[in-house]
C-alpha cells in the first residue's frame, strides 16, 4: 500500500467508457495502470453485477501489491474483497458511519475513507466525520462531471487545500498539461479515467507525470 509522501495518482475506472463487453477489458486496463506505475486504483462502477465486481476487485489486490484499491460507494464489495478501503459520493452512507465501523473492529485500521466534495463545506463535514482524504471538483470542464456544475477553477482548489488538513485529490478534467497546476494549488495529487485510459504509452504519461510533479 502507497503513503502519501508523494503525489498521488490515481485511476478511476469507467468500463463504459471503455466499451467493454465484458470484464476482461476493464481487468486488463487496470493491470496495465498498476504496471505502470499509479498509487491507488479507484473501481467506480455502477452497471458491473455484485459478484463480478467482487471478481475484479479481488483480482486487483492480487495483481497490485504496491497500489491501493479503493471500491466507490460499495462498502460491502471492498470489506469483502479485503480491499485498501472504499471512497464515498453524495448518496452513499455517511463517512461517520463507516468510520464507526471501522473503529468496531469491522474493517482494518488501515482501511481508508474518502469522500467526493464538490464545497468547502463538504470536506469540513469530511473533517468532522473522520475521512481520511478528499476529491474535490470538477476542477477543469469535463463531460462526466457537468451535473455537478461548472469548473471549480484552481483558485478555489488552492482555498480548500489551504482550508483543511485531509489530502485533496483534484479530479474533473485532469490533463497531462494542468497537472502542475494543481499541485501548485496545494492537491495531494490527482484522480482521472480519461487521462489514463486514452494514453497511447501509459509507462511515459506517468514518467511524465512524476517528472511534472
Amino acid at each position: 500500500m502507497q503513503t502519501q509522501d508523494k503525489f498521488i495518482l490515481c485511476y478511476v475506472t469507467d468500463s463504459v467508457s471503455l466499451s467493454a463487453e465484458d470484464s476482461a477489458d476493464l481487468r486488463k486496463m487496470v493491470r496495465k495502470v498498476a504496471a505502470a506505475g499509479v498509487d491507488w486504483i479507484q473501481f467506480r462502477e455502477k452497471i458491473i453485477a455484485t459478484r463480478n465486481l467482487l471478481a475484479l476487485v479481488r483480482d486487483a489486490m492480487r495483481a497490485t501489491e504496491r497500489v491501493r484499491v479503493l471500491v466507490n460507494d460499495r462498502v460491502d464489495v471492498a470489506l469483502a474483497a479485503n480491499a485498501d478501503g472504499v471512497h464515498l459520493g453524495g448518496e452513499s452512507l455517511r463517512a461517520a458511519d463507516v468510520v464507526n465501523w471501522r473503529r468496531a473492529g469491522r474493517a482494518q485500521e488501515s482501511f481508508q475513507i474518502g469522500v467526493s466534495c464538490h464545497r468547502l463545506e463538504d470536506i469540513r463535514q469530511a473533517e468532522r466525520d473522520g475521512a481520511d482524504y478528499v476529491f474535490f471538483g470538477p476542477v477543469f470542464p469535463t463531460p462526466s462531471k457537468v451535473r455537478f456544475g461548472p469548473p471549480q477553477g484552481l483558485a478555489k482548489l488552492a482555498d480548500v487545500c489551504r482550508h483543511t488538513r485531509l489530502p485533496v485529490l483534484a479530479i474533473g478534467g485532469i490533463t497531462l498539461e494542468n497537472a502542475r497546476d494543481c499541485v501548485h494549488a496545494g492537491a495531494a495529487g490527482i484522480a482521472a479515467t480519461r487521462l489514463y485510459q486514452r494514453a497511447h504509452h501509459l509507462p511515459e504519461l506517468i514518467h511524465h507525470l512524476r517528472q511534472e510533479n
